[in-house]
């Protein structure tokens, strides 16, 4: 009889502990941001607004390596929520700029802090040189593999 070939336990895959992980951290920054009314997603748009006074929805696609459909949907979903505007160039009328309302610049710092509060519930055990350690060790792989999709979700 043939023997069969060996399997290697889910436990011994690197990448198994960082999904483990990561789920963990997302899902519980997710319930934190919907509590305020956003997705995940949302809230990167939110944060990359906040930043500028006003960018091109193909701008916003591109730095956070997402399409201009995705983009479209998730400006729909701010502006409806009136944390972002949409505003046509009267030269251009297929220009358009999103910017952060006032409401929507107000919200940006508490999701910041339930960012920060996040990391430091999951993180805050290591020490800092052990968080720069992983945070460096991602950063090479991220760069490595020509990682750009930005984690939305």
């Amino acid at each position: 009889m043939a023997r069969s070939p060996s399997v290697s336990p889910l436990e011994t895959h690197l990448g198994y502990w960082l999904r483990f992980v990561s789920n963990q951290v997302s899902q519980v920054f997710s319930r934190k941001v919907a509590a305020f009314g956003v997705s995940v997603a949302e809230w990167v748009i939110l944060r990359e607004l906040y930043d500028s006074d006003a960018l091109a929805p193909s701008l916003l696609a591109g730095k956070i390596s997402m399409t201009r459909g995705g983009i479209s949907k998730l400006a729909d979903k701010l502006v409806a929520k009136s944390l972002v505007t949409r505003t046509q160039s009267d030269e251009d009328l297929r220009y358009q700029a999103l910017a952060l309302t006032a409401r929507g610049r107000a919200l940006v710092p508490k999701l910041a802090a339930l960012a920060d509060r996040n990391d430091e519930e999951f993180f805050s055990h290591l020490s800092s040189a052990e968080r720069k350690k992983i945070e460096s060790a991602m950063r090479d792989i991220v760069r490595r593999h020509g990682l750009t999709v930005l984690p939305v979700e």
